[in-house]
């Protein structure tokens, strides 16, 4: 039998918590795989954006998730895990206050990360598939992750990382009406400027809704999507309600509101840079952090 050690991570989003759990073979090619993956939508945001707190009755929600990771961490063997929360909780006046409760119930050290870090992080996930998806690392990327609270973006140009950005601007602020014309301003500005100061090839999307939109537009993981594909699937989806959402599409009622500006995003990004195709590698903070920590172990 091979010897397995075991890891872990959680991403404390605006939208979800996400908690995953990966087994790295210590054989020697060490290959790192997924053993269990939970999502609990919790939707900080909806607090955070709105009045400034993460209310009692979310915090709540919030200690229970955390406390069956921790129980679910004993139970597979963990040896390292990283719990790191994100904009809504970078946000949230009592942000400090919700990590420290956090730790009392469960045990789990959570760390606040910036959007810079945010964005470095899930570049670690998706660094395999700019390099080598569609046509090899020669092709100038755009990596953009769509979050509840913020979009990250990360310019890969000639073989490297060329500029990083995180935007306040996510699925959960624009449906609370939290993000200002001067912040929509600011990201289309950046966005035309990255497509004219670098030639963009092709969008790496990562996000809950990329990921759906692709198995809604039956494309395999890694097989390009098209911007007029993705846009058919917008005004389709956006004409609906609500409730036509969840019973045509079969989506998840925490998946039927958010799938539209999300999408809204993505295609405006395409557009200012110039960009026609995405690929959607199926990866987000969660994979990042797991891939930090299997190379961190890795060269141990």
């Amino acid at each position: 039998m091979k010897n397995m050690n075991t890891i872990a991570a959680v991403d404390i989003g605006s939208n979800a918590v996400r908690f995953l759990i990966s087994n790295i073979e210590e054989d020697s090619d060490k290959k790192c795989r997924k053993v269990a993956f939970l999502r609990v939508p919790v939707r900080l945001g909806e607090d955070a954006f709105t009045t400034g707190t993460i209310s009692p009755e979310r915090r709540a929600r919030l200690c229970e998730a955390m406390q069956s990771f921790d129980h679910l961490m004993k139970a597979f063997g963990v040896r390292a895990y990283r719990a790191c929360a994100t904009s809504a909780m970078r946000d949230a006046k009592n942000g400090e206050e919700v990590l420290a409760e956090i730790k009392e119930k469960s045990g789990i050290d959570v760390e606040i990360i910036s959007g810079e870090k945010e964005a470095e992080i899930i570049y670690a996930a998706a660094q395999p598939f700019i390099a080598s998806a569609g046509g090899g690392g020669e092709k100038n990327s755009l990596h953009v992750d769509v979050g509840g609270g913020s979009t990250e973006v990360v310019v890969y140009a000639e073989g490297r990382v060329a500029e990083s950005h995180s935007f306040p601007l996510g699925t959960v602020r624009l449906l609370n009406k939290a993000v200002s014309s001067g912040e929509k301003d600011d990201f289309k500005a950046a966005l035309r400027e990255i497509g004219g100061k670098y030639s963009i090839q092709r969008i790496i999307a990562s996000g809950g809704n990329i990921n759906k939109a692709q198995k809604l537009l039956n494309k395999r993981e890694g097989e390009p999507v098209s911007y007029i594909e993705l846009k058919m699937l917008y005004d389709m989806l956006k004409k609906m309600t609500f409730e036509e959402r969840i019973k045509n599409f079969k989506l998840n009622p925490y998946r039927a509101d958010v799938i539209i500006p999300a999408l809204k995003i993505f295609l405006t990004i395409s557009k200012l840079c110039g960009a026609p195709n995405l690929i959607v590698p199926q990866v987000g903070l969660v994979d990042g952090i797991i891939a930090k920590l299997f190379a961190e172990r890795r060269c141990a």
